[in-house]
């Protein structure tokens, strides 16, 4: 799009806001500036924008759909967009093949990040320029314009989606569905309906979870191009049209991995994946899933089956990911207590899906900060098996509390004192986790709720578990 006769208002300078502002500086005739909270921003004041002068609208995801400007702006006629609608119309074409670089969109309620990695990986590995950006790495939009990049993997929000609509994706999924953000959104059909964007006339490859029956009723009513794969990925044996998992065999169905659809083509071991299990070979189930899913992606994409697997296998999560941070070891790797920090698991179910990775009554379990509205009565009762004790931090813990006292009230807990101070939570916490742990103890952080009640973000939330299951294990092997 030629922007050189368009003033754009940029709602919101984080990241996305100053990227975009960034980018459009020589592209667009006017770009304006507005955050209350930035000196750098042109504007302080929503309430001082010249609207008789704005073309276009790229707002933040931190503004709903019913806040005051973004209604102004709709009310005007003035188009209101994501930096995600908007990188997808600045879009430069690759310095190698003339052509705008493709791009695989990723979305879900969990497993968005580690997807989006994966598919990264697998691509580069096949010898593409092949970036995650988005909610991770570069920004979307200046990556879009970046003539070196073959295809982008692009993490993307509910919010984001919210205010696309032109996206026309090479390779889209949808990871799963479960409450999240409805507060935002104003109800899960209308998240549910953002989401679905992702499906609007994709080319390649429309991935879907076979396991989650919301997401494939979306894949099913979906509209894709001409002559696009539809591929469900299912933790389970596939059927015709899957990828999945028989007999301890990531296996395909679809016909993506080259033999014909409908035939059982065996691509490599689950046990070969490592850093999708834990020590002792037991998978975690949202890991695999998120593998199999970047597998069906680049696949979809054209990558070679060869380098695409041994990416996955050589794959190991980032940050704040199910990650083992400290460990005081035992008399066997079996007796040691583990601290492992899955701060990215910030809803309920994410959390599940963590702590069904863990054997009965092994885990310590951290739960709790901003709710955002959730509740926790049906995981608490679906896994009070695994849990041996949890601790309670966050601001907003009624509902944690709650959720224990209908379901679990057997469970021990410790409540960490939300009016005490923020900066030393995550000691008193690991503190109180470490009194419950036994031999063979996993202390789990998987909090099943934001983090921005006590902490600057999942990943300080995560740094600051990390510090302190260090040190709480320093202190106690100096005990032996």
């Amino acid at each position: 799009m030629d922007m050189s006769d368009k003033t754009v208002l940029v709602a919101g300078l984080g990241v996305s806001g100053r990227s975009v502002r960034e980018v459009l500086a020589g592209r667009a005739r006017r770009v304006i500036g507005v955050d209350e909270r930035r000196d750098d921003a042109d504007l302080k004041s929503f309430d001082r924008i010249p609207w008789d002068d704005v073309d276009l609208v790229m707002t933040s995801p931190v503004f709903n759909p019913r806040t005051p400007f973004i209604l102004e702006a709709q009310r005007r006629g003035i188009p209101v967009v994501s930096e995600v609608e908007l990188a997808w119309m600045l879009r430069a074409d690759n310095a190698r093949t003339g052509r705008p670089a493709g791009w695989i969109g990723i979305t879900g309620t969990n497993g968005k990040t580690s997807t989006t990695e994966m598919t990264s990986a697998m691509l580069t590995a096949a010898g593409l320029n092949a970036p995650a950006v988005g909610n991770i790495g570069k920004a979307v939009s200046h990556a879009a314009v970046d003539p070196s990049h073959d295809v982008l993997c692009v993490e993307l929000s509910s919010f984001q989606l919210h205010f696309t609509d032109s996206l026309e994706l090479d390779c889209a999924v949808i990871t799963n569905l479960a409450d999240d953000h409805l507060d935002w959104h104003g109800g899960f059909d209308n998240y549910a309906h953002d989401k679905s964007k992702v499906y609007r006339g994709v080319k390649r490859a429309l991935v879907y979870n076979a396991d989650d029956g919301r997401v494939t009723a979306i894949a099913r009513a979906a509209e894709p191009a001409p002559g696009c794969r539809r591929i469900g990925f299912t933790l389970h044996a596939p059927e015709a049209g899957q990828i999945g998992v028989e007999d301890g065999w990531v296996v395909d169905m679809s016909g993506v991995a080259g033999k014909p659809a409908g035939e059982a083509n065996r691509l490599a071991p689950v046990s070969s994946f490592r850093h999708l299990t834990e020590p002792d070979g037991t998978v975690y189930p949202h890991l695999l899933a998120d593998g199999l899913t970047a597998l069906a992606l680049a696949l979809g994409y054209g990558a070679p089956v060869e380098p695409a697997v041994r990416a996955l296998q050589e794959f190991a999560p980032g940050g704040h990911r199910i990650v083992t941070v400290a460990a005081l070891k035992g008399a066997t790797p079996a007796e040691s207590i583990r601290f492992v920090d899955d701060s990215k698991a910030t809803n309920a179910h994410a959390a599940h899906a963590s702590l069904s990775s863990f054997g009965p009554k092994s885990v310590v379990w951290i739960a709790g900060g901003l709710a955002k509205g959730s509740r926790f009565e049906d995981l608490v009762a679906d896994q009070a098996h695994t849990i041996a004790a949890a601790v309670i931090i966050g601001k907003d813990q009624r509902p944690m509390l709650d959720a224990f006292a209908a379901s679990a009230p057997d469970i021990p807990l410790t409540v960490i004192d939300p009016d005490g101070d923020d900066a030393t939570v995550m000691e008193r916490a690991v503190d109180a986790a470490g009194a419950y742990a036994k031999p063979g103890s996993v202390v789990l952080m998987a909090p099943a709720c934001a983090s921005f009640d006590q902490f600057k973000s999942y990943a300080d939330r995560g740094d600051r578990f990390a510090a302190a299951a260090t040190r709480w294990v320093r202190e106690h092997a100096e005990e032996r």
